[in-house]
Formats: structure tokens, sequence, C-alpha cells
């Protein structure tokens, strides 16, 4: 019989399938599984409206069988089979999906859709094989039909008899190559695990002989290897799965198997949406953070099917940054793929699902927070940083999603509190949402700088982790009160009286400033008295954006070398070292500069950062000493 040529243009097609269109080889039987499936499908639906023909699932299946000493793998459905004309149409001309036009042509009812949509899927089988032979038969019909090809040399097709209806593709798989394994798409332990990760959730039964090894009757230590037929898939995924039905028991096997996690998640969310798009979904919200959380490697995404195949395992474009945390998947037959159904197009079904699952996983979280504060508690000490580099990474873009959610150590409560909780606690005449900045809990309590405000009775929120000053910064207030460091030189808790006290002394004494001014050059913009020093000397505060702390931060990572704090030195008039320091201005010049470099140094002590010449100070320490 003449071998049948593929049209040019598909000849071209089938070269592009075979090296460029599918990223990993392994998606051939992903695709055959897929086309099988479709095959019982359109069975289904045609016994609906030919009652001539019944439809009793259980005599629908789907069977791999591997054979390793002739190189083939048989992938057999008792789906609708295909006429001449059909393999012809169908399997001759690449890129006409016989599916899609079924799809077009029937009205597709009772939750059941077609999976094929490129005809494209088929051609994949050329990634592994350097034959493939398709022997179908079709419904209706008594004659069955052989094709067979090579690739892009062409095709053969030929009446052969065939017993029962449906289609049986056999694979010839080829050799190893020197950088290509094809072995392993003969192994049964393979095949299973493909199975399982992408058409784990077919509807159909996707059968294989399995061989194991049990004890022989009768006998305590004697094994035999017997071969039996199992079921590779578990056929109904439990998103479509009515909710009542399952337990938290359930959703965490789920979890578990799914290799979402090790911990035990804090919430699930199970979605079903109808309407502008239709998708199902559920999410986990995991307790502990995995290993690589924090590291580039780590890559968020939820898992993606369509149908019940997996298209992707991870899909990016579903969850935004701040939550990329939420592991999951997500089930939708509105979306647009790609010919390879490997990849999204973007489109606009995908951003409204991306959207809605957005404020989806925020409700619950708010709930989580309302509800059980303790789990929420345990989850944010996982991921309360990446919700503060939400913030920050947005430039308040989602401040309405966050700020709700993010939670700060209480200076008052000696917890941690909401900034809901911080504004509902404020004095009738707090202007501001007072917070300090530091390395611990510890090191804030003894900084000279809350010192006035905590006199006054304020509560202040303690800023500990390297994100945190920089998200407060882009929120800028809450409610309508704006955020307050108590290290800005602004903090304005003086009374009149307190501030008519300080700037006629601070009159008096600016020849002393000047003095010190001089001593100290550029390393301080400016020296002044403060009355927010209660048993401190000194302390350093920061005029402009950039805040000591954040300095500190910054000056840590790669490029950010020159930026620096503008820091003013404040002195406290009421303690007794400032009373020596006057003396010594008026005494003793050599005991002024001392006692200058002494109380700057000191300065940045109490701040965290290195003094410029720690040999100096010691030396300078020694000769207050002596």
């Amino acid at each position: 019989m003449a071998k049948k040529q593929f049209k040019a243009e598909s000849k071209q097609l089938l070269n592009l399938m075979i090296h460029s269109i599918y990223t990993h080889k392994e998606i051939f039987l992903r695709e055959l599984i897929s086309n099988a499936s479709d095959a019982i499908d359109k069975t289904y639906y045609t016994a609906l409206t030919d009652e001539s023909i019944s439809f009793n699932s259980a005599d629908y299946y789907i069977k791999l069988i591997p054979n390793k000493t002739s190189r083939t793998l048989r992938i057999i459905d008792t789906g609708i089979g295909m006429t001449k004309e059909e393999l012809e149409s169908n399997l001759g001309t690449i890129a006409k999906s016989g599916s899609l036009n079924f799809k077009k042509e029937n009205e597709i009812k009772d939750g059941y859709d077609i999976i094929g949509q490129f005809g494209v899927g088929f051609y994949s089988a050329f990634m592994v094989a350097d034959k493939v032979t398709v022997v179908s038969r079709s419904l209706g019909s008594d004659e069955g039909y052989k094709w067979e090809s090579e690739g892009v040399s062409g095709y053969n097709i030929e009446p052969c008899a065939k017993e029962d209806v449906g289609t049986e593709i056999i694979l010839h798989i080829k050799q190893n190559a020197e950088d290509e394994n094809y072995d392993e798409f003969l192994e049964e332990y393979r095949l299973r695990s493909l199975v399982k990760k992408y058409s784990d959730f077919i509807r159909y039964p996707i059968k294989m002989d399995m061989q194991e090894s049990r004890l022989k009757e009768g006998s305590e230590d004697e094994y035999e290897t017997v071969v039996e037929e199992q079921v590779l898939n578990s056929m109904v995924p439990i998103w479509r799965k009515n909710k009542n039905e399952i337990t938290d028991e359930d959703y965490e096997q789920f979890y578990s198997e799914k290799h979402f996690g090790f911990d035990k998640p804090v919430a699930h969310l199970h979605i079903k949406t109808e309407g502008t798009v239709r998708y199902n979904a559920i999410l986990f919200i995991p307790e502990k953070t995995p290993y690589d959380f924090y590291t580039k490697d780590y890559e968020k995404g939820l898992e993606l099917y369509a149908s019940g195949v997996l298209i992707m395992n991870k899909c990016p474009d579903l969850l935004p940054d701040y939550f990329s945390f939420v592991r999951g998947m997500v089930e939708s037959d509105d979306l647009s793929l790609n010919i390879s159904r490997e990849l999204l197009q973007h489109n606009r079904q995908l951003k409204l699902i991306a959207k809605n699952l957005k404020n989806k996983i925020k409700s619950e979280l708010e709930s989580l927070l309302k509800n059980d504060r303790e789990k929420y508690e345990a989850f944010y000490q996982s991921f309360g940083r990446q919700l503060k580099f939400g913030t920050y990474n947005s430039f308040g873009a989602d401040k309405e999603d966050l700020q709700d959610l993010l939670m700060f150590y209480s200076s008052s409560e000696k917890k941690m509190v909401t900034l809901a909780e911080y504004v509902d606690r404020m004095k009738e005449d707090q202007k501001y949402i007072y917070y300090a900045a530091g390395e611990s809990v510890e090191r804030i309590n003894k900084m000279p700088q809350t010192e006035m405000v905590l006199d006054k009775g304020y509560e202040i929120l303690y800023l500990t982790e390297d994100v945190d000053e920089f998200a407060i910064q882009v929120l800028m207030n809450y409610k309508e009160k704006e955020f307050k460091s108590v290290s800005a030189s602004d903090v304005d808790l003086d009374t009149e009286e307190e501030k008519k006290e300080v700037e006629t002394q601070a009159k008096d004494d600016k020849a002393l400033f000047d003095k010190m001014k001089e001593i100290l050059g550029d390393k301080v913009k400016d020296i002044r008295l403060s009355k927010r020093l209660k048993t401190h000397p000194v302390c350093l505060i920061s005029e402009g954006n950039v805040s000591i702390e954040m300095e500190k931060i910054l000056k840590t990572m790669p490029g950010n070398q020159n930026i620096t704090a503008e820091k003013v030195l404040e002195l406290n008039p009421g303690h007794h070292v400032y009373a020596s320091l006057k003396d010594a201005f008026e005494h003793d010049e050599e005991k002024f500069k001392l006692f200058t470099d002494l109380l700057y140094n000191q300065a940045l002590l109490m701040e965290g950062l290195s003094v410029e010449d720690p040999l100096a100070f010691s030396n300078n320490i020694c000769k207050l000493m002596a």
C-alpha cells in the first residue's frame, strides 16, 4: 500500500512537535491518556442521544502495557474508536482536533467535558517513539483499521482485524541515546508515577499489570512474584466532592500526599465558583516555612488542572508574591491553553481567578486572626515577614490587602498586636502611632529615645525585623493616624513651658554646642538639648527619610555603603553629666574634647553602631578614669 504524505506545513509542525513544543518528554503519556479519556467521553455523549447504546461506566477503562522485550508501550482504551475517515482526518492532518470538533458539535452536560483541544497532543508520542501504530475500531462498525507512521516520512492506513470497539496505540520506544534515557518509559514504577503526577484525576480507571512480591501461601519466609492488575489513578479528585463529605483529616491527607509540606496546615480553603469563570480550588495556609522559602530557589505557584489533567506543576500567576506561601491547586476548564497545554497564555480568565483567590486568602487570614488567634500567631511567626515585604515591595499599592494582617510587639501589652488594636487603645490626645526600631525587644526596651514616650503613657510598637521600618514608611498612616518613630527629630511631646525652658537654656549654651559641633565635624548634623531623655545623658536621633536603624540594614547590602542617616546628637540638660560637660567647657578644653568624644561614641554604641576608632575610645575612657 502506498504511503500517504503529510502536508508540507504538517511536516514542519510535526518536526517542531518532536523537538520544541513540549518541555518534558514525559508529557506524551498525559496527552495520550487524555485522548483516551476523550474517546470514552464521546461514547457517553453518543449514548445520551442513541437509545441503542448503553453506557455502563464499569465497562470503560484505559490500560497501559509496557513490554521491555519488544520495546513497546501499548495504551488501550474502550472508547468510541475511529473510522478510516476519522483516522485520516484526525491523525493525517496535524493540529486538527477531533475532540474539539466533537465538543463544538455536541452540547456538553452533566459536568463532563472533553479534554482534548488540539490535535497536536497525539504527536507528542514521536518524542519517545520512532514508530507509532494506531489500531482502532469505531462504535457501530464491524471493521478495524490500522494507522502507522515513523514520523515526517508519512503514514499508512489499512484494514485490520480488531475484536472490540476502541483504540490501541502502540509506541515503539526509541533506543537510549547518549544524553537521553527512553528505557524509563518501559518501567512500571515510572509509568505509575507519571499517571499519578499528570492523570491521577482522569475519571476512568487507568490500569496496568504490576509485579508484586508476596509471601507464598503457607510459608513464613518464602516469597513469590505475582502479577496483578492495578488501578493507578484516584479518579475522583477531592475538590469535586461535596464539602460536607470531606473531613479535616481528608484535607490534611491530601496536603501530605501532594507533598505541599511536612507540617500540618493552619487552615484550608475549598472553593467552588460558578459565573464569569468556573473553577475549583483547594488552598492551604502552612504553619511553617519551607527550608528554601526565603531563597532564590523557592518557586511560588499553585498546581493547575484542566478537566482533571495537570497542566502546570506551579502556576505563579495565580498568587501575588506576598501570598507565595499558599500551597494547593486550581482546576478550571475555561482557560485558554497554548498549543502544548504546558503554559498558559495570559488571559482574562486567569486574572479573574487570581483576583478572586487573593481576596479569598485575605478573608481566610482575617477570619483566622479574629477566631483563632493562637493559630494565626503561629502562622505569622513563619510568614509575617512575607506580608511586610509585600507591603514594602508594592510601594503601598497593596496596603488595603495587607495592613490589617500585620502584627508588631507592643510595649504595653507585652505581646503581638495588630494596628487596629493599637489604634483602638490610643489616648484621646494622641496624634501618632509611635514605633521604635531595633534588633530585639530587649534592645528596644533599653533605648533612651523611648523614655519620654513611655513616660507620657503612650504605647510603642517594637519593630524588630529588618523589613519592618521600610514597610511602615510605605504605609505612612493607618486609619488617618500617622506613624512616628520615637527616634525622629520631630517627636513633639513637650509642654509649652518645657519647650520654653529648653529654648532658653539652648540659647545660653549656644557657644558650647558650637564648640562640640566643631570637634565632631560632619559626624552629626546638629547638637541640641532635649526633654525626651530621662535617665540617659545622650542619644542620637535621625532626620530625613533614612533612620539610623535603616542605615544599619542598608549597609549590609552591596552598593549601599555611602548611605547614612542624618544624625542629631541630643543632650539631657537634667543629667549630672551635662553639668560636668559645661564645667569642662568653661575650665578645661582638653577635658571638654574628651567628654565630647566619649558622649558621641556612647550614643553610637547605644544605637548598635560601631565606634570609629575603638582604640582611641578605650584610651579616652582610661584618661577619664585616671
